[in-house]
């Protein structure tokens, strides 16, 4: 990756070490984060909204209770829960600051993970998490969001060694290797199950932002019913996690690229930021900077 020289390249580098590091709070997460047996919604906006889905699927999915993702702007006030989790890279971020105003006048409990000290979202919750540590330059989110469900990961009991070392050796990768297959695809669409749809989610969000690039993404068992479609040669699939049976065959068939890796789907991800650096390059533009964003996005 020493070849890309971006505020992006520079902060997908730090993940795995980032990741690694961040365990030194899970003390501190676990004291502000839902009890077990709590029903919770988790919220954010954009790349924060997918890491929530994934957040809520997984603590779900090991039984600690009840738990929905909502993009901020469609929380459903009119249900109740025993907690609810804000995730906000900026903390200024208007439909998040929107939601915890409201929640705050009817006195429910929340927690907000942010990275930005001295912004809106932690002063509304009534507790916060800050990352500092894992704040960038760049518009486009990369390790406060993987850094952050690696913590949300590591506070429901997963131990993040095997995810930790992938990673590296993602990042280490000769870039061919690493992205044969995928680098020349005039399209891509990304798929998962469980927990990993947020993955495929933000994958697909991830190049479209930083290299204008056109993606979709789906539930991996919905793929079949509609999506498949748009699947021909020239074009790639690539399956976070273990494909549904069958899958990559039907895919194959279509002429298009299957990409289905058996490693962790966080970081597989990290294969998806580096396609975001050589897209960019080929396309030439500057993946620090999509078109039309910014860095938090601020409603008048």
């Amino acid at each position: 990756m020493a070849e890309y020289t971006s505020h992006l390249a520079r902060e997908i580098a730090t993940q795995p070490d980032d990741w690694e590091a961040v365990q030194g709070r899970l003390d501190e997460a676990r004291s502000v984060l839902p009890r077990p047996g709590a029903e919770v919604a988790v919220v954010g906006c954009g790349t924060s909204a997918f890491m929530a889905q994934a957040y809520a699927a997984l603590r779900e999915s090991t039984g600690v209770g009840r738990t929905d993702a909502y993009v901020a702007s469609e929380f459903p006030h009119t249900r109740s829960y025993d907690h609810v989790v804000a995730i906000s890279r900026s903390g200024t971020t208007t439909e998040v600051i929107e939601l915890l105003t409201a929640l705050k006048a009817r006195g429910q409990s929340t927690t907000a993970l942010v990275a930005t000290e001295g912004t809106t979202i932690p002063q509304l919750a009534d507790q916060a998490l800050l990352l500092p540590e894992v704040d960038e330059q760049s518009v486009v989110q990369t390790r406060f969001a993987t850094t952050t469900l690696a913590l949300l990961r590591a506070s429901l009991g997963e131990d993040l060694a095997c995810v930790v070392a992938q990673g590296r050796a993602v990042l280490a990768e000769d870039e061919k290797s690493a992205l044969e297959g995928v680098l020349d695809a005039e399209q891509v669409t990304f798929l998962g199950r469980g927990w990993a749809i947020g993955i495929a989610h933000e994958a697909s969000l991830k190049l479209r932002e930083s290299a204008q690039f056109w993606t979709e993404s789906y539930p991996a068992m919905d793929y079949r019913h509609g999506p498949i479609s748009i699947a021909g040669p020239g074009r790639a699939v690539w399956s976070f996690g273990p494909a549904p049976e069958g899958l990559g065959d039907e895919v194959t068939a279509t002429g298009a690229w299957f990409e289905d890796r058996a490693i962790d789907p966080l970081a597989d991800l990290l294969r998806v930021q580096r396609l975001c650096l050589a897209k960019a390059a080929m396309a030439g533009v500057d993946p620090d900077q999509p078109r039309h964003l910014s860095r938090s996005i601020i409603l008048s």
